[in-house]
């Protein structure tokens, strides 16, 4: 059975792997979130090659359905984040 990975175990994994500090490895991965988030916020892609590519797609307004009351609601235009897989990563997968 698959398991959920968190950050926490990520920083473990890499610290090993690498012989860093968890301490180091933990600002890395901030930092790198960090640098990702700011330039997807920029309308910016950010591409990791072989891993994937992190863009912003524009979801357009719309009309929903509120489940408890059937009422319908109007749903805003809103910019959402999305990530597609690099060819290297699809292919470790299968």
């Amino acid at each position: 059975m698959a398991k959920n990975i968190n950050k926490d175990a990520l920083v473990d994994e890499i610290a090993v792997k690498s012989e860093l500090s968890k301490k180091d490895v933990e600002m890395v991965i901030d930092l790198m979130v960090e640098a990702v988030t700011k330039n997807l916020k920029e309308g910016n892609k950010v591409t990791l090659t072989g891993f994937g590519t992190f863009r912003v797609s524009n979801r357009a307004a719309r009309i929903g359905i509120n489940p408890q009351t059937k009422a319908k609601i109007q749903i805003p235009a809103m910019n959402v984040p999305k990530f597609t897989s690099g060819k290297a990563l699809k292919e470790a997968i299968r």
